[in-house]
């Protein structure tokens, strides 16, 4: 069952005394005091420290506008720096325009200079080397082309130029031509005919009677020969002995008996003998002069004319005269009809150089 409720009556709380008015006001003045001085400590302390701000930020503000001063100072000093930097990259990059255009015109002017003294090596090589097979071709001898091919190739050498490597390949195998070749020593040969032509007025004739008298022996002593056969002889038999020797050597020399196997060499006059010789002689310079100019053929007639000549008419038993007859014969064997080789892959090299290809 329900409760019932109670009937009772509780009491309201009793009221709290109020203090006394005088020590309230005084709770309340001590409060306000300890708020306004708590007030103004921090009034005081918030207006130091605005003050210190104050102070900080126009220090701030001075050493800002002093950093602002510098700092346009230090604009003005980079802009003019980055102008003078800017002139002189702009000078720097002229000069170097300017050097690079000298070195360009440097670099053509080094190549035209190589080119150049390529190009008289060349033509002084051609040169050399036409003039050197000129020589050959008067003096036959292939000693000048030699010596110039070899020339040629040392100058090449020191100047160590590959575009004329081609020529002196060339020029090597021209000259392994021309050690292989054989052509007519002509210097050679026309000091023998000038021999030949200075021998020719000291040829003995075979009518000349010089020869006979060089060759009849020296009378003996009288003392050796009375000594070697009679002692015993008295000197006057043999002073008479030598008188007759004597005389009889004389009578013998009057009269010279010899084989006359070709008459024209004996019917010779005196006179005729100076032409004759004179004839030899043209003969001997017409066979130089054949030789000279390359004339084998009649170069050879002449000296066969001349050895015929020598042959017929001249003392076949004197020394000069066989010693002129073998330097005949010497000299027809040494003539040669050969010419002198032709460089013609050196000129086809050079001509390729001196085109630049």
């Amino acid at each position: 069952m329900p409760a019932e409720p109670s009937t009772e009556l509780i009491a309201p709380p009793a009221a709290p005394l109020p203090p006394a008015p005088a020590a309230a006001s005084r709770l309340a003045l001590m409060v306000l005091g300890v708020v306004a001085a708590a007030a103004l400590a921090s009034s005081v302390l918030l207006w130091q420290r605005l003050s210190g701000i104050q102070e900080q930020l126009a220090r701030q503000s001075a050493d800002s506008g002093t950093q602002a001063i510098e700092a346009r100072a230090m604009a003005r000093e980079a802009q003019e720096l980055a102008r003078d930097a800017s002139a002189r990259l702009a000078l720097t990059e002229a000069r170097v325009a300017e050097v690079a255009l000298q070195r360009s015109q440097l670099e053509e002017l080094m190549h035209s200079l190589s080119r150049t003294r390529d190009e008289n090596l060349v033509v002084d090589i051609e040169a050399a080397l036409r003039l050197a097979q000129q020589q050959s071709q008067l003096t036959g001898s292939l000693q000048p082309l030699v010596a110039a091919l070899k020339g040629a190739s040392q100058r090449i050498e020191r100047a160590a130029q590959p575009r004329l490597a081609p020529l002196q390949r060339a020029m090597a195998q021209d000259l392994e031509r021309l050690q292989r070749a054989s052509v007519t020593d002509t210097a050679g040969l026309l000091v023998r005919i000038d021999d030949l032509a200075r021998q020719v007025d000291e040829l003995p004739l075979s009518n000349d009677v010089g020869p006979a008298h060089a060759a009849r022996p020296p009378a003996a002593a009288p003392s050796s020969g009375a000594a070697g056969e009679a002692p015993e002889q008295p000197r006057w038999q043999a002073a008479l002995r030598t008188g007759w020797d004597a005389v009889r050597d004389e009578v013998r020399s009057l009269v010279r008996v010899s084989r006359i196997d070709r008459p024209e060499a004996m019917l010779v006059a005196p006179e005729q003998a100076f032409f004759l010789r004179e004839n030899l002689k043209l003969k001997l310079l017409n066979a130089r002069l054949a030789l000279l100019t390359r004339r084998m053929d009649s170069a050879r007639t002449d000296l066969q004319a001349v050895h015929a000549g020598v042959a017929r008419y001249f003392d076949p038993a004197s020394r000069r005269t066989q010693g002129a007859l073998q330097a005949l014969v010497l000299v027809q064997s040494h003539l040669k009809s050969a010419e002198v080789p032709q460089l013609e892959d050196t000129f086809a090299a050079l001509a390729t150089a001196a085109a630049g290809r």
